[in-house]
């Protein structure tokens, strides 16, 4: 198999996920839920078989790729690819028919798959939103686009001008922790919004839509594909020893950092 560029990995997720969020419109009469860590964490039948075509359809063009997935797909990579796959970021979203839910595909590479990538990184990623006609687009040292055009970040935003995304943990105890961050934070910031799904909030940063975003305990699945695109718009996304994502401009990074401890 020819070593791929990022490019050629983008365009393959991004051909993947714009199908899968094609066959995603289609939403079934009735919803199998099933409840995954607690109660209110649940996936649908749709979550699974997103994932299972996006596998499919990945895995038919590039046989030897690892894969990474919400609903348990799981496979080594012989190939030195990974792809790490969200079938439907935004379950609760989608299952009440609430737009703003995502696929999210990312690939990220080992050590020396590349002269010049000395870690495990991500260097392709996509976002689509099929309900907010959005699509968010990433290459590694090469930016970040929105449906096509290139997107920037917000900086500098002073804190108490900043538009502010979260989100929440399905763990009702981490919630009442969360709660009590939000309380302080309110009074300092513009105002906040909580939108349903991640990726799609740390792409909102990404383009200005929000001047930063914070939530505790993302999975790998739910900020792989953002975080490159959020990076690439010249955020700074740092994840915390305690879990806790942050992602804003340079100028409004550190006071957010602080201010959600």
């Amino acid at each position: 198999m020819l070593q791929p560029q990022p490019q050629d990995l983008l365009d393959l997720a991004t051909s993947v996920a714009l199908q899968a969020g094609l066959t995603l419109l289609e939403r079934p009469a009735t919803f199998e839920v099933s409840s995954k860590s607690v109660a209110i964490d649940i996936a649908t039948q749709m979550d699974k078989a997103s994932e299972k075509f996006i596998v499919e359809s990945l895995l038919a063009a590039r046989p030897d790729d690892g894969i990474i997935g919400e609903e348990g797909a799981s496979r080594v990579s012989t190939s030195g690819v990974t792809w790490v796959i969200d079938p439907v970021d935004g379950t609760v979203n989608y299952l009440y028919g609430i737009p703003g839910w995502s696929i999210s595909i990312a690939a990220k590479v080992l050590p020396g798959f590349w002269p010049q990538v000395r870690e495990e990184e991500v260097v392709a990623g996509i976002v689509h939103a099929p309900t907010l006609d959005s699509t968010w687009t990433g290459l590694v040292g090469g930016g970040a686009s929105f449906n096509g055009a290139r997107i920037y970040c917000n900086d500098p935003i002073p804190l108490e001008l900043a538009l502010i995304g979260t989100g929440f943990a399905y763990d009702v105890k981490k919630r009442a922790e969360q709660g009590r961050v939000i309380a302080a934070l309110l009074p300092r910031i513009r105002d906040l919004r909580r939108m349903g799904s991640a990726a799609v909030d740390i792409c909102n940063v990404a383009m200005g839509r929000f001047d930063g975003y914070f939530e505790q305990g993302l999975m790998e699945w739910d900020m792989a594909a953002a975080s490159l695109i959020a990076r690439e718009a010249g955020a700074i996304f740092t994840v915390s020893r305690a879990g806790v994502v942050v992602c804003a401009g340079r100028g409004l990074h550190h006071q957010l950092v602080e201010a959600v401890k």
